[in-house]
């Protein structure tokens, strides 16, 4: 036994535990024979740090797999970190611009070299910060998305894909980031209200035609369009009208004359126009706008002839006849010239003063464009069905359920999904372009648009023949099997073309999106599309294995082999499915459904069997957290503060299922108060001879105290494990909570003091070891310090065994305990309520005990006298005047006060402190009642107003309970 100081400080130990634990491999305990159970956690970006949403999500895993590892599980939880394309691609242009530097200085290795660089050097920040939260992951074979092997399995997916047809180039519009000059996905688009202006257009109807004199417009002779884009009007293909509204159906599929290009274009019908809305006539720009573009497409025009008025850069250029001098314009700079324009030429109807939603990039912060071009996309739809199936028979739980709602609505309103982004850093898409052939022999196609970092866009004469392909040797054969023997095929890194001996196919130069590759992080991670088991990287892998002490071969594909994942054999086969999946609700489908789209399609089965789906912590007075707010809480700040555990038990207690989650630092402090009182719980312990237990099974108890305890004990077990069956977090965390402050330190302890003998001692401690081991998943590093500064064990605690759930009970001896804590209660209540001073000794006179009870009042004598400060109990009637009464079961106790208080001072402090109470309550009821007030006042003062109101009705309640017992 080690003699614990008297002050716990979490940061002496926590470095000190965790580096323990690593070096000795226990997060990963060799357990062949064992059940498996596997979690893989939501790779966090390399460039990240951990912010209070990964402190959530990591700390539920964390407690999941501490659970099953303590119940001898073969717990794997695998780690890693994402590349994530463009937030790390700009962190290193940013250190470049600091330079003077631009990427374009360099060729694009050079600049991926960079890249790698900077991740060898920072990219391991948020790694270091998970295991200051403690989390238990395999660090001997953490993952990267960019390791080889995942770059493999990536590679291969995407050509797999391609050869079965759920992976196509087309052209559609995208978010497209003027800034980074890349498509986004959804995700990385933030909806911000900006206000604006809403133009009203009057398009002119061509050939002198008019509108009917009886409709609605009287005959004009134009059609009145409204945007709050009007640069995209240069773009225009169609004006959409309600095929229902009568004032149109005389000029449907004529044309209006677009004004400033002059182009006619035809008035066609469309459902998207809603006759209710403005005047019930709508421009469309297929090319600009995505319901435009699936009017543009039901009204037949195809994608590759829609106008794309914007390069990459979101500047004009030509397309249907803009005249010259917009060439060039910026997007903002084209809209006050169109305004300008339409004005002058007196078309400019109206302007309304609008809050418009406007997207923007989270990243690159500008507005966002829709921009047609052509993008690698997967069939999204077809991927989709076998997840909602499985979903649907239960493969996939999903919890809580109320999410499978919104599983199936978007699921089966799926659209494309669009993998490439215009980026250097990622996964470089395996497509080989060369020159279309041609009746006449190989085209070269120069029309072509070619960008400054060499990249090109197809444009609609231009098609180029595509080659996917794993390698570049593969690439080469399909080429030369495609054009023949008689040219030559070489790869070049300018644009696809022919001489007449030699074709020059064109790697393509987009990336995948960063969302393709994290979606096969269940199976890629685990080593497919090979059976052999590896460590990561066969450099860094081994490197980090040796600094453990763990040997590492090479195999003869020279990839790394674990020596005891070796022994294991497949690990896909062990740990596929995983068995849970925790995760944000926001990446429900960018990540979640993405994965179960390629588990089913690669693997055949569901990536998990069990998808939690956690909310948000948000700011303590409920409003999501934001730097802009300046409302964000580091949770590094908060473990430097209070500790890794007491944040850690605070997320636990505080994740109900289908709630988010109010930042509480009080309730942070409160719970390093309660690993305080572990700490001295301990303490105590040790100074009355209490130290480890020998004996997993709970030790032979007689008295009631320790019968008690001990059933306490299976109680907690079994709730603690009824709650993670079905991941009720804050029921576990509550059941171990209680049972630690309520049960063995406020009654366990109390009870025993100054009764402790052999068979007390050999209960104390064995009920202690079974809360460090429940307590442990919740706050790993106190619990593993006292598991050791109480004695010599055989193991760790982070391997120890989960306690049993059953024992036998005697219900007798736990139904007196109980009582006797009920009795306790209520007497110390009583005292309290009517300022009987704490050291004062009272008589109890009993009526109408059993004789069940009078034998409970005989044994636990001293106990009531030590605590409720009872030093005489005598049976039979007593005059209830000036007494204090407590009813508990079917005896009434009677506390005579003649002589320990002032009865009539206090009669009148209580009926003075009542009436005090209730007319607070009344002024409140009657604020609550005025229904201007609850209309109109904020809703945190409503609030905070029903708060006070139930808090006085209670305390005047209390009170005049109080002044009843006195009589």
């Amino acid at each position: 036994m080690t003699d614990l100081p008297k002050t716990f400080d979490p940061a002496t130990i926590e470095s000190r535990w965790y580096a323990h634990w690593e070096e000795n491999g226990l997060f990963r305990p060799e357990r062949p024979d064992a059940q498996p159970f596997t979690i893989v956690n939501p790779p966090p970006n390399v460039t990240g740090s951990l912010h209070i949403g990964h402190a959530l999500d990591n700390t539920l895993q964390d407690i999941m797999i501490r659970y099953e590892r303590l119940r001898g599980k073969d717990a794997l939880w695998v780690v890693g970190t994402d590349h994530a394309g463009i937030a790390t691609q700009m962190v290193v242009e940013r250190q470049m611009n600091a330079r003077g530097e631009k990427r374009t200085d360099y060729t694009r290795d050079q600049f991926v070299e960079k890249v790698w660089d900077w991740k060898r050097e920072s990219g391991g920040t948020i790694t270091g910060q998970l295991r200051r939260l403690g989390c238990s992951m395999d660090w001997s074979r953490e993952q990267f998305t960019m390791d080889p092997h995942f770059s493999k399995a990536v590679t291969k997916v995407f050509v797999d894909l391609y050869n079965r047809g759920l992976l196509y180039r087309d052209k559609r519009l995208v978010n497209w980031d003027p800034g980074l000059k890349t498509a986004i996905s959804d995700l990385e688009v933030e909806t911000r209200e900006v206000n604006g202006k809403f133009w009203h257009f009057r398009y002119p109807l061509a050939d002198g035609v008019t509108l009917d004199a009886n409709g609605d417009l009287g005959g004009r002779d134009h059609i009145v369009v409204a945007t709050t884009r009007p640069e995209t009007m240069l773009a225009d293909m169609a004006v959409a009208v309600n095929a229902a509204d009568p004032r149109y159906a005389s000029v449907v599929g004529k044309h209006v004359k677009l004004p400033i290009t002059g182009r006619l274009i035809p008035i066609i019908t469309d459902d998207h126009a809603d006759p209710e809305l403005g005047s019930g006539a709508v421009k469309i720009t297929p090319g600009h706008d995505f319901n435009d573009f699936e009017v543009g497409k039901r009204a037949g025009i195809k994608a590759g002839d829609m106008l794309n008025m914007l390069d990459a850069d979101a500047k004009v250029v030509q397309c249907g006849d803009i005249p010259e001098e917009y060439l060039g314009l910026d997007r903002f700079d084209a809209r006050k010239a169109v305004v300008a324009e339409m004005e002058r030429l007196g078309l400019l109807d109206r302007i309304e003063d609008r809050v418009i939603q406007t997207p923007y990039g989270d990243r690159s912060g500008v507005v966002i464009e829709p921009w047609l071009t052509d993008q690698w996309y997967v069939d999204a739809a077809t991927l989709a069905k076998p997840a909602i199936e499985a979903v649907k028979t239960g493969a996939i739980e999903i919890v809580p359920k109320t999410w499978e709602k919104t599983w199936f609505n978007w699921m089966e309103n799926i659209q494309p999904w669009c993998v490439s982004r215009q980026l250097w850093w990622g996964h470089r898409i395996p497509a080989w372009f060369g020159p279309a052939k041609t009746e006449n022999g190989i085209a070269t196609f120069m029309e072509q648009q070619f960008h400054a970092d060499g990249s090109f866009t197809e444009t609609s004469s231009s098609k180029n023949e595509t080659f996917v392909a794993l390698t570049d040797a593969d690439a080469i054969s399909a080429a030369q099997a495609f054009y023949g023997q008689q040219f030559k095929i070489e790869i070049d890194d300018r644009f696809p073309r022919a001489s007449s001996s030699t074709i020059y196919i064109v790697r393509d130069p987009d990336v995948l999106d960063t969302w393709f590759s994290s979606a096969l992080w269940p199976f890629a991670t685990l080593g497919w599309p090979t059976e052999t088991p590896f460590v990561p990287s066969e450099v860094e892998g081994q490197a980090a294995r040796a600094a453990q002490g763990v040997s590492t071969s090479l195999d003869t594909n020279g990839k790394g082999i674990d020596a005891a994942e070796g022994e294991r054999g497949n690990l896909v086969a062990r740990h596929y499915p995983n068995d849970l999946l925790i995760s944000g609700f926001d990446i429900l489908f960018f990540w979640d459904a993405r994965m179960a789209m390629m588990g089913q399609e690669f693997m055949g089965d569901v990536p998990w069997k069990r998808l939690y789906l956690h909310g948000l912590v948000r700011a303590a007075d409920g409003s999501k957290m934001s730097k802009s707010k300046g409302n964000t809480v580091d949770p590094l700040g908060l473990i430097d503060a209070y500790g890794a555990d007491a944040l850690r038990f605070f997320m636990s207690a505080m994740e109900s299922q289908g709630r988010d989650i109010k930042m509480d630092e009080k309730r942070v402090e409160g719970y390093r108060n309660f690993a305080t009182k572990l700490w001295n719980a301990a303490r105590f312990l040790q100074s009355n001879g209490i130290g480890a237990s020998q004996s997993v099974t709970a030790p032979t108890a007689t008295l009631p105290v320790n019968t008690w305890v001990i059933g306490e004990v299976v109680d907690t077990v079994q709730a603690i494990d009824k709650a993670l069956a079905d991941l009720r977090f804050d029921a576990a965390a509550n059941a171990i909570y209680h049972f630690v402050w309520d049960q063995y330190c406020d009654w366990y302890i109390e009870l025993t003091k100054g009764q402790i003998d052999e068979e007390t001692r050999a209960v104390a401690g064995w009920a202690f070891d079974q809360i460090l081991v429940m307590l442990h998943p919740f706050m790993p590093f106190i619990t593993e310090e006292l598991w050791h500064a109480m004695g010599a064990r055989e193991s760790d605690l982070i391997v120890a065994q989960w306690p049993q759930s059953v024992v036998a009970d005697d219900g007798e001896a736990r139904a007196e305990i109980d009582w006797l804590i009920r009795l306790v209660q209520s007497v110390r209540t009583a005292r309290t309520e009517l300022n009987v001073p704490p050291g004062a000794k009272m008589k109890a006179i009993v009526r109408d005990a059993s004789d069940a009870t009078r034998a409970r009042l005989d044994r636990q004598h001293a106990s009531l006298a030590r605590l409720a400060r009872i030093e005489a109990v005598t049976f039979g009637d007593a005059d209830e005047a000036g007494a204090a009464q407590v009813v508990v079961d079917e005896a009434t106790y009677i506390l005579p006060l003649e002589g320990v208080i002032d009865l009539a001072a206090e009669k009148a402090r209580l009926t003075k402190a009542m009436d005090a109470a209730a007319k607070e309550r009344d002024a409140l009821a009657g604020r609550l009642s005025n229904a201007s007030f609850v209309e109109r006042a904020k809703p945190e003062a409503v609030e905070k107003a029903r708060a006070d109101h139930a808090e006085k009705a209670a305390e005047a309640e209390r009170l005049a309970a109080a002044l009843a017992r006195l009589g």
